[in-house]
C-alpha cells in the first residue's frame, strides 16, 4: 500500500540512509537526489524501491562505495572507463556528463563503461542529456532474466534502452525495458494488489497472464513485441560488451553476483544542431509531437501523449501532494536512516527480485 511523503522528507531521510551505509556527504547527496527524483517523476520501481536492494549489495560487497572511475582507453569521440563496481548512479552520471563534453568538441560523444553496477532508472541519464541540450542514448546489458522468444527458460537480459530528444517545449524521453513490463513494474503492481493492464508474461503452467506475482514466480516475462523484444535484448547485450570490451550477459550469469553486478553500459550524446539551426530543428520537433498528440484517442475522454510528456505533470503533482512510497519500502528506508536495518533484515523483506535489472 502506498503513502504520500513530502519531497524534502523523502530526500533527507534517504540521504541519511546512504550516509549510514558509509557514503560520503557528496555521494549520499547525489544518490538521494537521483532515487528521490525517480520516484517524484512516477518511477518508484527504480527510485525509492531500489534503496534497500542497494543497501544489501553494499553490505555484501557487490558495490564498492570507495571505487573510483578509471579511464582505460580513448579514440577520438569515444572513451572507455572501468567502474570497478562503484556506485552505479554516480558512475553513470559522470559517464553521461563526459559523453556530453565529448559531443561539445566532436558533435557526438560516446562513453563505454565496464565493471558497472545497477544504474537504477536508466532514463535518468537520457533526461540528463536532454536537459543539457543534447540527444541522449544509453543502454546496458544484464544477467539473463527473460526467456528468448520460443523458450521457457530465462536466457537473455531485460536490457533497457533509453533515448531523449531535447525539445524545448518538453523533452521526449523513451525509457524502455525489453519486456512488456519491467520486473520493477511487476513489483509495483503486486505491492498495490493490482493486475497488469495487459498480459505481461506466463504463469508456471505456461498460460499468458496479467497477474504480476505469477509472472515473478515463473520468471517468464513477455518480451516487448514477442520475438522483437528478445532479439533487441541480445543485440544490445553484444553491442555493449563489444564497445566496453567486457562481460556479456552470459558471463554475468556464470558469475551470479546479483542484479547488474559487473555489467557494461553505453552513454551517447550528440548535438541536434549539427546540420540545422536550433530554430528549424525545434520546429521539426514541435510539429511532429503536435501531430502525434493530436491523433484520435481510442476511447472518449482519452488523451494521446508522446513518451516523457506526462513526466512534468507527475512531478508537479507529487511536489504538491507528496511522493507515493510503498509503506514497506518506506519503513525499510527509515530503518536504514536510523541505522537499524542489517543485511539479514533486508534480504528477508526486500520486495525486489535479485535477478531483475528492470
Amino acid at each position: 500500500m502506498g503513502v504520500r511523503i513530502p519531497y524534502e522528507a523523502v530526500l533527507n531521510t534517504t540521504k541519511s540512509a546512504f550516509l549510514n551505509l558509509g557514503l560520503s556527504e557528496e555521494q549520499a547527496d547525489m544518490c538521494a537526489k537521483i532515487h528521490t527524483e525517480s520516484s517524484l517523476e512516477g518511477i518508484e520501481s527504480h527510485g525509492l524501491n531500489r534503496v534497500p536492494r542497494f543497501a544489501e549489495y553494499v553490505q555484501k560487497g557487490w558495490v564498492d562505495i570507495h571505487a573510483q572511475l578509471e579511464l582505460v582507453g580513448a579514440k577520438g569521440a569515444v572513451e572507455n572507463y572501468d567502474g570497478h563496481l562503484g556506485i552505479g548512479v554516480l558512475n553513470a552520471t559522470k559517464c553521461m556528463d563526459r559523453a556530453i563534453e565529448l559531443a561539445k568538441i566532436h558533435g557526438i560523444g560516446c562513453v563505454a563503461l565496464k565493471n558497472a553496477t545497477h544504474w537504477m532508472r536508466g532514463g535518468s541519464y537520457a533526461w540528463q542529456a536532454a536537459r543539457a541540450g543534447f540527444i541522449g542514448i544509453s543502454w546496458t546489458n544484464t544477467e539473463s532474466c527473460m526467456p528468448m522468444w520460443g523458450s521457457k527458460q530465462p536466457s537473455v537480459g531485460n536490457n533497457p534502452f533509453c533515448i531523449a530528444i531535447p525539445r524545448k517545449s518538453g523533452p521526449i524521453v523513451l525509457d524502455m525495458a525489453m519486456s512488456q513490463y519491467a520486473y520493477g513494474k511487476l513489483g509495483v503492481y503486486r505491492l498495490a494488489g493490482k493486475q497488469l493492464p495487459f498480459p505481461g508474461g506466463f504463469d508456471s503452467e505456461g498460460n499468458l497472464t496479467s497477474d504480476p506475482g505469477a509472472i515473478e514466480e515463473s520468471g517468464r516475462i513477455l518480451p516487448t513485441g514477442y520475438w522483437k523484444g528478445s532479439g533487441m535484448a541480445i543485440a544490445l547485450d553484444l553491442a555493449a560488451a563489444a564497445m566496453a570490451n567486457e562481460r556479456t550477459g552470459a558471463t554475468l550469469d556464470q558469475e551470479n553476483r546479483g542484479s547488474c553486478t559487473g555489467c557494461c553500459q553505453i552513454f551517447i550524446a550528440y548535438d541536434p544542431y549539427l546540420f540545422g539551426s536550433e530554430e528549424e530543428i525545434q520546429e521539426k520537433f514541435d510539429q511532429r509531437v503536435a501531430a502525434a498528440d493530436a491523433t484520435a484517442p481510442e476511447r472518449e475522454g482519452g488523451h494521446v501523449t508522446c513518451p516523457g510528456e506526462r513526466t512534468a505533470a507527475t512531478r508537479l503533482n507529487n511536489l504538491k501532494n507528496g511522493i507515493v512510497v510503498d509503506e514497506q519500502i518506506w519503513a525499510q528506508i527509515q530503518q536504514l536512516a536510523e541505522g537499524n536495518l542489517n543485511i539479514t533484515d533486508i534480504s528477508s523483506v526486500c520486495v525486489l527480485d535479485q535477478m531483475s535489472q528492470e
